[in-house]
């Protein structure tokens, strides 16, 4: 039996890759490297801000992060994030502010990953991913988790220390699984979420919990929220998914049951699809397709054979 690794020669399914951005992570507690990066003619920064940057759609039909050389960038003290450097030598700097900086002649807009992510070229969605990973772990880790004093940033943005304790923190990334469920009669299994808009089915996904394999917790979610049951899973690929700070596992599972019984709580609806009912209701528009940068519509289109478009 062909397996699904197989059939996709090994390659992994990340937002983006490759980036050609390595992190450079020995100069992050190197302040005079950084220092010296910073003001450098060639770097590069953008601003940050709620999970947003200024993205500048181009004449020949390209989007771009609108990037500002340093001595142009705004002032801030402390939230300079340091995310990497290109083969150029270009370094690359996020700021994150409390709002995103206006443009003179009106060109830019701004943009989230949702938005923006399947646009922008892999090194500028390698680059926002990682800014506004770092950007919402920075929002919601300010204080210490072992005494509560209030902790400083180190690192260039990558840790956290207390001052009080001298406990460093450090980004947290949450593991969940997705995965797209096959029966016996190759169908896949699809599922609308409570709050979904009418006509949004997707792959079934959900947390890894504590002490429990990727693995299992496929099997778990599975049956939790659409009650069937799964037998073989097999990993596919992954993606890092900063809402606000998830790695999503993809995977293909077999199921060994077939009849449905949702949750009511997380999935409001779960259907069986065969490849022509799902063309067929992506072209009447009975169904929206994923967001176009998740893993989940990739995974799909592996169980499908070819892109699939609405």
């Amino acid at each position: 039996m062909t397996t699904w690794t197989e059939r996709t020669n090994g390659h992994s399914i990340p937002l983006t890759t490759p980036s050609g951005v390595d992190r450079a992570a020995h100069h992050r507690l190197d302040e005079a490297w950084l220092a010296a990066a910073w003001s450098h003619p060639t770097t590069r920064v953008f601003v940050v801000s709620g999970g947003q940057a200024l993205v500048d759609d181009t004449p020949d039909g390209r989007t771009e992060l609108v990037m500002t050389p340093a001595f142009e960038a705004p002032v801030t003290e402390t939230h300079r994030y340091f995310l990497g450097t290109d083969a150029d030598g270009v370094r690359y700097f996020a700021l994150q502010k409390d709002a995103l900086p206006g443009r003179i002649d009106q060109s830019a807009r701004p943009a989230g990953l949702r938005e923006a992510g399947a646009l922008l070229s892999e090194r500028d969605a390698g680059l926002l991913v990682h800014a506004v990973a770092l950007e919402n772990w920075q929002r919601l880790h300010r204080f210490c988790s072992r005494c509560g004093e209030r902790t400083v940033i180190a690192a260039a943005g990558h840790i956290r220390r207390c001052p009080a304790c001298g406990a460093e923190h450090y980004p947290r990334t949450d593991p969940a699984v997705i995965m797209l469920v096959t029966d016996d009669q190759d169908r896949a299994l699809l599922g609308r979420q409570v709050h979904w808009p009418e006509g949004r089915f997707s792959t079934l996904a959900g947390f890894v919990e504590p002490g429990e394999s990727i693995e299992q917790a496929v099997v778990r979610e599975v049956a939790e929220e659409v009650g069937v049951t799964v037998g073989d899973v097999e990993y596919v690929g992954s993606q890092p998914w900063p809402f606000p700070s998830s790695l999503m596992l993809g995977f293909m599972a077999r199921a060994t049951t077939s009849q449905i019984q949702v949750d009511g709580e997380e999935i409001h609806e779960a259907r069986w699809f065969s490849r022509d009912e799902l063309r067929a209701a992506y072209e009447s528009g009975e169904m929206l397709p994923p967001y176009g940068i998740s893993i989940a519509g990739r995974l799909i289109e592996l169980w499908y054979g070819k892109p699939l478009t609405p």
